[in-house]
């Protein structure tokens, strides 16, 4: 009874902790919203506040790589008013403080990309990788 009862607990130990999702750790600034984010590559001049209207790139992304979503490569980035609920509290909070050119990448975890209805390739409870790139303030 011994043995079987330390099996199931090596066994329960086992599925729980492989169910467990490990994030990147390095150079990461952490908000009070629990947002990681870090920047990529700097950019320059004003930075981005709460009223502005900012055109931003992005691809959003599983923590595996997966990528769910990604306007890099088109030929028009998406206007976004910060503070306005047109993106997700990750990417609006993300976008705060940013300089036109910088780039950062950002952890999101599943209460900070909420919204009302979800894409058929996207589950409301994963935590997301989201690079952005602020092309221009407004």
């Amino acid at each position: 009874m011994r043995y079987l009862l330390i099996i199931l607990f090596f066994y329960i130990s086992a599925c729980s902790s492989s169910q467990k999702v490990k994030l990147p750790q390095d150079d990461y600034i952490t908000t009070e919203t629990g947002l990681r984010y870090k920047i990529l590559q700097k950019g320059s001049g004003p930075q981005a506040k709460v009223g502005q209207e900012v055109l931003i790139r992005e691809t959003t992304s599983y923590l595996d790589g997966t990528v769910l979503y990604s306007n890099e490569t088109t030929h028009s980035p998406v206007k976004v008013l910060i503070g306005g609920n047109q993106a997700t509290n990750a990417v609006d909070e993300g976008l705060r403080g940013m300089q036109e050119g910088e780039i950062r990448q950002l952890i999101a975890t599943p209460n900070l990309v909420r919204r009302k209805s979800y894409p058929p390739n996207v589950s409301p409870d994963s935590t997301l990788v989201i690079k952005m790139i602020l092309h221009k303030i407004l």
